[in-house]
């Protein structure tokens, strides 16, 4: 247990320095903002360009290690859905709101920062391939389900536009597909411009705890705690226990693959949710709340998949 909490309780340390900051008026919003555009817009961007660059892509890039963590989301998107529809009477668009909460991870700021901690730098060449193609998943079933849910839905074309103005306008997914346009034509990376992406990666992760600590700050809890502790469940639960079932079961994955999806799968949503929200007006609250609890949470049922998987 205290080697599992080794693995943990840095990375939430970071986070909780990054609240507490924020909290006694050390960072104010804009500057926590700061933190954050810079991590999400330009040191992250450069730490997935360069993993993508380095990954041996037919070797990563298999049906059996994307199909577990992605059928896993699926099915927490699916029940959290049925749930705000079935259990909590929302409308057709809110749904779809509530389940992206329960759809998209928090795999970047959190996610590989752990599997990084707990399984070493091997086992990161399966987390970039999962986060390669993350965002465009997520936001293809999301924007999908959301137009073809809405009364006003504009029709096909214009749903298309904004599942690629979503997927395609923001860096994370530019530093991926810039990535991959190096890695299969073999273009070469000069080492100046290689060490300077390298600085700015290792910066990557330790300024985005930080941002998402100082960010959690401004976030309330509101009304909506029933759906919140849905997604939490669907989530930190069901994601990761499918995954692991898939994984296992179906495709008897050895450890050293199953254990990093299975950990991946167990993070908590990311503020994505809130912006996803945000676009569609929709369940702001309870999206925000997710983010806030479920992290909180995860500090717990993080170690306790930890421990599971050995």
């Amino acid at each position: 247990m205290l080697q599992i909490l080794e693995i943990v309780l840095p990375v939430f340390l970071v986070i909780g320095s990054g609240y507490l900051a924020a909290y006694f008026k050390l960072f104010s919003a804009a500057q926590a903002s700061a933190l954050m555009r810079f991590a999400t817009q330009l040191a992250i961007p450069c730490l997935l360009f360069m993993a993508i660059v380095r990954l041996d892509l037919g070797k990563e890039f298999k049906f059996e290690i994307l199909a577990p963590f992605y059928i896993g989301a699926v099915c927490s998107f699916g029940l959290v859905w049925l749930g705000a529809g079935l259990i909590f009477k929302h409308n057709p668009g809110v749904r779809v709101a509530i389940g992206f909460a329960g759809l998209f991870s928090n795999l970047v700021l959190i996610g590989l920062a752990i599997i990084e901690l707990a399984y070493g730098a091997a086992a990161l060449k399966v987390a970039f391939a999962i986060v390669a193609m993350h965002a465009p998943f997520c936001y293809i079933l999301g924007i999908t389900a959301m137009e073809f849910s809405r009364a006003d839905g504009l029709g096909l074309a214009e749903t298309l536009r904004r599942v690629f103005k979503q997927v395609f306008s923001n860096t994370l997914m530019l530093g991926i597909m810039l990535g991959f346009i190096v890695n299969l034509t073999h273009l070469p990376v000069p080492g100046p411009l290689e060490t300077a992406l390298d600085l700015f990666a290792r910066a990557a992760l330790p300024v985005a705890l930080f941002g998402l600590g100082a960010m959690l700050m401004s976030y309330r809890l509101r009304s909506g705690l029933g759906e919140v502790g849905m997604i939490t469940v669907g989530m930190l639960i069901v994601h990761p226990l499918v995954a692991y079932v898939i994984g296992h079961f179906v495709f008897n994955l050895p450890p050293e693959l199953l254990n990093p999806i299975v950990v991946l799968a167990a993070m908590p949503p990311g503020m994505n949710v809130y912006i996803f929200a945000e676009m569609y007006n929709r369940a702001q609250g309870i999206a925000a709340s997710s983010v806030l609890v479920s992290t909180v949470l995860s500090v717990v049922t993080i170690s306790i998949w930890l421990a599971i998987l050995g």
